[in-house]
Order: structure tokens, then sequence, then C-alpha cells
């Protein structure tokens, strides 16, 4: 089971919607790949978010797939309000790097406290994912707002999965239509044990907690329509009635298709940027920070649907 925090009270959201629109200004971001990335500006996200503006925005992230929102001075308490504009909030296994009283939001950081210990995971996103994919019901999506920025380094990558799909051979779409993958948030998690050894060992709860899933190689978007692939070198293990070795090579194949050059925007964060992006839509990768640098964000995640 997924832990789950659920939305907002409908009176809450009803107390915004009459809200006067704020002039908001949604373009095209700097280096953005195609339709992927997009900024919005003239938007103070800690006053109250009025239907039109919350309508413009669900379009744009639709549309973009990424959403930066530029210089939102807001509290933990807005983020999460904002998040649970667009649904119930999914809470990370590793509670230990949950934010004091927000039990909603992730941090996201390579800062350590005076007793050395780390007060958030610092090697999230190292590889290539979708964040959740090994839940039954994946990320809608993920917001992630800049707390701390490092002088040098700490930029994410997105890789547009619709596009990757798109320009797949038509023999490579025939052949993955109807296959299905295993997704584990074990797959690599040793792996950054052996790297960063202050992750920590997960209990039996949490290994049963994060249960394997099994999705669609390409899955339909549930809002758009549009297919996309859905395969990430971090969480996806094996196509399901594939032998082994058959499997790792089509996912090898895939995992490179997926994240071609061409398709891939990257965001060199501003103070106080707040970034939404759709699971469903795209991958994301950490560039990585050096270990002189400090970096802080949080995160929140929204849950999505089981994928079709």
């Amino acid at each position: 089971m997924s832990a789950v925090l659920s939305s907002a009270s409908a009176s809450s959201f009803a107390s915004q919607a009459d809200a006067p629109p704020q002039g908001l200004v949604i373009r095209s971001v700097e280096g953005a790949a195609g339709p992927l990335g997009a900024e919005v500006l003239g938007l103070d996200l800690s006053r109250p978010l009025g239907r039109e503006d919350f309508a413009r925005i669900h379009r744009a992230h639709l549309d973009h797939h990424v959403l930066v929102f530029r210089d939102q001075r807001i509290t933990p308490q807005q983020h999460v309000d904002f998040s649970r504009r667009f649904g119930p909030l999914q809470i990370h296994v590793l509670k230990n790097f949950q934010l004091a009283g927000h039990p909603e939001i992730l941090i996201v950081s390579n800062i350590k406290d005076a007793a050395g210990q780390p007060i958030g995971l610092g090697d999230a996103g190292h590889y290539w994912h979708s964040d959740l994919s090994y839940k039954d019901k994946p990320s809608l999506g993920s917001l992630l707002h800049a707390q701390e920025l490092p002088g040098e380094g700490g930029d994410t990558l997105f890789a547009d999965q619709h596009a990757a799909y798109d320009a797949l051979p038509e023999d490579l779409k025939v052949r993955i239509a109807s296959l299905k993958a295993e997704h584990s948030y074990l797959a690599k998690y040793e792996e950054l044990r052996a790297r960063s050894r202050w992750r920590p060992k997960l209990t039996q709860a949490q290994i049963d907690e994060v249960a394997p899933s099994i999705h669609p190689v390409v899955r339909t978007h549930p809002e758009t329509g549009r297919k996309a692939l859905f395969v990430s070198e971090h969480f996806t293990t094996r196509i399901v009635g594939l032998p082994e070795d058959e499997s790792q090579a089509l996912l090898a194949q895939l995992f490179a298709a997926s994240v071609r050059t061409e398709f891939t925007y990257r965001h060199q964060w501003q103070p106080h940027d707040l970034v939404f992006w759709d699971n469903r839509s795209v991958t994301h990768l950490a560039a990585g920070t050096p270990d002189s640098e400090r970096r802080k964000l949080y995160r929140t995640t929204i849950e999505g649907d089981l994928p079709f």
C-alpha cells in the first residue's frame, strides 16, 4: 500500500475559486526541447489561486509537461496546498527525510546537520526515472521547490517520453505495444547505499511498502490520450514474459531511446524556483552537485492513476 494523504476539502479549494486572475504569463523556457518546458511568470502562489488561473496552469502542464514557476516565496504549507489542488499526495518511504510538521514534503538535500547526519535525500535522481513508478498508482506529478542552491552544479534534466515514443521505429512500436514491465524501488537501492552509506537500510515494513508493480511499457496519458514510454533505468527491472537476456537487451534499447538529447530539457535552477513536472510524460535526472556545495529543495508528489 502507498502512504497517501488525502486532498484538502472541497470547501478550502472553493474559497480560492473566485479569486481574480493574477495576470500570469506562460511561455517556453530558455532551452526548451520543443514543447517540453515552460515558465510561469507574474504568479504569486502565496495568494489565492482562482479558477481561471488554475485552469491555465493545468492546461500548460499537459502541453509542456514541465512548468517552472519563478520566484515563489511560499511556505511549506502553501507548497502542500497548491500541490493538493491536483490530487492526493503520496508519502515517500524514507520517512526520516520528511520535513518536520509536513509529512507530505520530502527533503532533497546533500546537507548534513551538526552531528554529521544527512537532513535529506542527497542522491535523489542519480538515475533517470519517473517518480514512484514502482507504485500501483504511480505519481501524477512532482513539485520541487528550491530552498538553498549551490554555486555550481545542481541542474535537473527532463526527457519527453511522448517524443521518445513517437520517434521509435514502427516495428519497435509494434513489438512493445502489449508488453508489460516490472518496476521496483529496490532495483538499485543497495547500489546507491554502497555509494552513499548514509542511505538507511530498509526495514521489512518499508520493503513491504514498496513491493514491485507491473505496468505497460507504453502507457496512455489519462488526460491527453497520448502514448509515452514508461520504463526507466532506475526502477524498471525486466520485461514480463521475456527471457532475461532478451528482456535486458530490449530495456537497454528503450532506455537509450528515451533520453536522446533532442528530447531533453536541462533546468538550471534560480532562487525560489518551483518546478512541477508530469511523471506520466517525462523522466528526470539529477546532474549532480559538488560535495563542497550545499543544495536543499522540498518535494511533494501527487498520486496518479493505474497506468493503461
